[in-house]
């Protein structure tokens, strides 16, 4: 694993999808990823709506460091790790905007065979979170990717809820607990496997 490159590239409001995406980070060190980028895509709210949440505000502020994902990102890493809440059973606009400015990679051929997985959370159990998943893969074939889902390859699938899509949580009701942090270290594994089967085919 020590010459593959992973981004990982997340939206969080107020701090659920950070959580799991520094999850993903840590696992993929401990993996032995040659590279990891750690990525947040950029913030639309309007202030108005940020200030009226203080958990909102309180994250965006702890998390202003945080170096936003660009094109070159993707381009770069050879599997992607997204993490991102659900709206409505839909990607939040964010990382939906994020996606909808990659036109020209996908034109060039540049995101094709990369490898990826996504992981998400709601309000509620039944709040979307497959929807959601399903909603980034659609982009992911559109780009001629290879998604690596966790499906039911372990055991910490079902401990952490058993979404085959990829690791969800519920946000504010489940516990960020280490039955979810063990899920997400499978669920990253499993990409980087699978990003190296991809990598040493086409050499």
């Amino acid at each position: 694993m020590k010459d593959l490159k992973l981004a990982i590239i997340y939206y969080s409001s107020t701090g659920t999808n950070y959580q799991l995406a520094k999850w993903a980070e840590e696992a993929a060190k401990e993996a032995g990823v040659g590279e990891v980028r750690f990525r947040k895509v950029k913030e639309l709210a309007p202030e108005e709506a940020i200030a009226a949440n203080d958990d909102w505000k309180k994250h965006l502020d702890a998390t202003k460091d945080v170096q936003e994902a660009g094109m070159d990102d993707l381009e770069w890493a050879d599997a992607y790790i997204f993490s991102a809440p659900t709206r409505y059973g839909n990607l939040p606009s964010q990382m939906k905007q994020f996606l909808d400015t990659t036109g020209g990679l996908w034109f060039s051929g540049k995101l094709a065979n990369k490898v990826v997985s996504g992981m998400t959370s709601a309000s509620n159990v039944h709040g979307g979170q497959e929807s959601t998943l399903l909603s980034l893969y659609k982009t992911m074939h559109h780009w001629g990717a290879i998604v690596a889902a966790p499906g039911y390859t372990n055991e910490a699938i079902f401990a952490a809820g058993g979404n085959p899509y990829g690791v969800s949580v519920t946000a504010g009701k489940d516990e960020l607990n280490q039955p979810l942090k063990t899920a997400v270290a499978h669920q990253v594994k499993r990409t980087l496997q699978i990003a190296g089967w991809v990598k040493a085919g086409n050499k």
